[in-house]
């Protein structure tokens, strides 16, 4: 097939020539054919004008010049190079031609290519343009470069080469991207927040700072709210949220936000993992979290352009004394620019699109501000407590030597297991003290003694009357320290039966003694004085009656 060249090429053609450049060499120079360079110089498809020739022309061949030949070159000057000319200048001191272009079936790896048609820029068009339509079919069913060339050499009698169809389709892959989808929300379904730079606050000492800006946007309305902070932190941006929140006077459905590392703890587009606290607020206020895929600011784009627009429109240029200075000035911008605009793709004013139909869309706030807590995880000691701020709270037993979460805030302390399920509530108490609840303890920890009389007594009830009888004036005669003697009266019920314990303690009870070593004695001393000693048939001093038997015969037998 035939190849047209740019007007451009055809005079560097020509010029070259006329410098006494040969066919050959000018071929090679542009990587172009001999053929081709013989057709053109013959006068063949295309006249003999210059590049910029104005329309009816008479301006002979010799006076062509290269398009891009500089003013004052010497076409006439003779064939050379100058030592000291750099890598592909021209011979006669002007500008090099311009890039060769791709030769059918002579191209190789690496060969330029002009590809024009698929890259939409000038240049001959590739080889593998009448073929387009079909190498786009090809690409639609998945075909890759090879196999596409393969198709066109074997069924096409396509000439040009593999190199030339790999870069033909790159480039249709690259000039035609998916297009974005815009994603447009309902009232009251989607806020979108972001941080940025605040302005700069140089206090009374000279001390220069800059702080961040959260900015949260409505999706729908386009309403924003702006708050400046000396820090990222979790608690900052709970607490400019929750302003947000009660600044617009009501919560939306969910909330797109970037992968700061005060909300996310492990960044996953699939399932992200969301800090506590963080997720905390969000139960509370019943939020949902949202965040974008990592490194794709787009996915938030309305909250993007919004931070753009108050470091624009409010804070450039601007120097402030205190962060309360910074935020003051914001709140009213909201209220007499920001709000007072009508945006760029809802046509609407904001402030009024937002009074009239989204506010009412939005959730109700609760009766109160979130309870804003500490937290850290904590070791369970081996004495079944957890040391938060100096004091000391018990959980469950269970749960000794592993680790759980601890959320205070002044007034409480919860702590959650790993599942972030609460197993123990306590009252915040002050530094060293120590909060236990009875629960807590293991029963076999529970000493009788730490149990009280209330438990002990109906226990020696068991024992007999009475056993409660002298159990009883023995705590009124006694106080306090016969508390730690009745756990030692229930102790004689492993060893000796209760009627033996009951008869001891009423005689124990007649002749008024109240000590625990009495009752012992008189156990002990009944029950050796009920239970005579058995006859033993056998014992190692008792010789067997055989023996004595042969004792007397003997005795009898000597007296005879």
């Amino acid at each position: 097939m035939a190849h047209h060249l740019t007007m451009a090429l055809i005079d560097t053609i020509r010029t070259l020539h006329a410098r006494g450049w040969s066919q050959r060499r000018i071929a090679r120079e542009l990587d172009i054919h001999r053929d081709t360079v013989a057709r053109y110089l013959q006068g063949g498809d295309e006249p003999a004008k210059p590049a910029n020739a104005p329309p009816g022309s008479d301006a002979p061949e010799a006076e062509a010049k290269p398009a891009n030949a500089p003013a004052g070159s010497d076409a006439s000057q003779p064939q050379g190079k100058p030592a000291n000319a750099p890598p592909g200048s021209d011979p006669a001191g002007g500008a090099s031609p311009p890039a060769p272009t791709e030769s059918a079936g002579e191209a190789g790896p690496t060969a330029p290519c002009a590809d024009a048609a698929a890259a939409g820029g000038a240049g001959r068009l590739s080889d593998c343009q009448p073929y387009r339509a079909l190498i786009e079919a090809k690409r639609e069913q998945g075909l890759t470069a090879q196999r596409i060339y393969q198709d066109l050499a074997g069924d096409h009698g396509f000439a040009g080469s593999y190199y030339s169809v790999r870069r033909f389709v790159h480039r249709l892959e690259e000039g035609t991207p998916l297009p974005f989808r815009r994603m447009e929300c309902g009232p009251g379904e989607e806020a979108q927040v972001d941080f940025g730079l605040g302005a700069p606050i140089l206090d009374a000492a000279g001390k220069r700072s800059r702080p961040h800006v959260l900015r949260m946007v409505l999706s729908h309305s386009r309403k924003g709210y702006s708050e400046v902070v000396d820090r990222q932190t979790t608690d900052d941006f709970i607490r400019c949220l929750e302003n947000a929140f009660w600044s617009f006077g009501g919560v939306p459905q969910r909330l797109v936000l970037d992968n700061l590392r005060a909300a996310v703890s492990t960044c996953d587009w699939f399932d992200p993992e969301i800090n506590p606290k963080v997720r905390a607020f969000a139960d509370y206020y019943g939020i949902a979290l949202m965040p974008t895929r990592p490194y794709t600011p787009r996915h938030k784009g309305k909250v993007e352009r919004g931070v753009d627009y108050v470091q624009e429109n409010a804070l450039r240029g601007r120097t402030f004394a205190s962060l309360a200075e910074q935020n003051s000035y914001l709140h009213s911008w909201e209220e007499t620019v920001a709000d007072r605009r009508v945006h760029g793709t809802t046509r609407q004013q904001v402030g009024k699109h937002f009074a009239e139909g989204e506010r009412a869309a939005l959730r109700g706030l609760p009766a109160e501000r979130f309870p804003f807590f500490h937290e850290g995880q904590r070791m369970v000691h081996r004495d079944g407590h957890v040391e938060v701020s100096r004091s000391y709270y018990s959980v469950p037993p269970e749960y000794v030597g592993r680790r759980v979460w601890v959320r205070w805030d002044g007034r409480l302390v919860r702590i959650f297991n790993q599942r972030l399920e609460q197993v123990a509530l306590h009252t915040q108490q002050e530094a060293g003290r120590f909060s236990t609840q009875q629960g807590h303890i293991v029963a076999a920890k529970v000493s009788g003694v730490e149990r009280g009389p209330a438990w002990l007594l109906p226990r020696i009830g068991q024992l007999g009357n009475q056993a409660v009888r002298w159990a009883e004036a023995l705590l009124l005669q006694r106080g306090a320290e016969g508390v730690r003697v009745l756990p030692g009266l229930l102790a004689l019920a492993a060893r000796h039966s209760a009627a033996d314990i009951d008869r001891a303690c009423g005689i124990a009870s007649a002749h008024g003694d109240y000590r625990l070593r009495t009752v012992r004695a008189l156990v002990v001393r009944t029950v050796a004085r009920e239970e005579p000693s058995p006859l033993l048939g056998e014992h190692p001093l008792i010789r067997p009656l055989a023996e004595y038997a042969r004792v007397v015969q003997s005795f009898v037998s000597e007296e005879r």
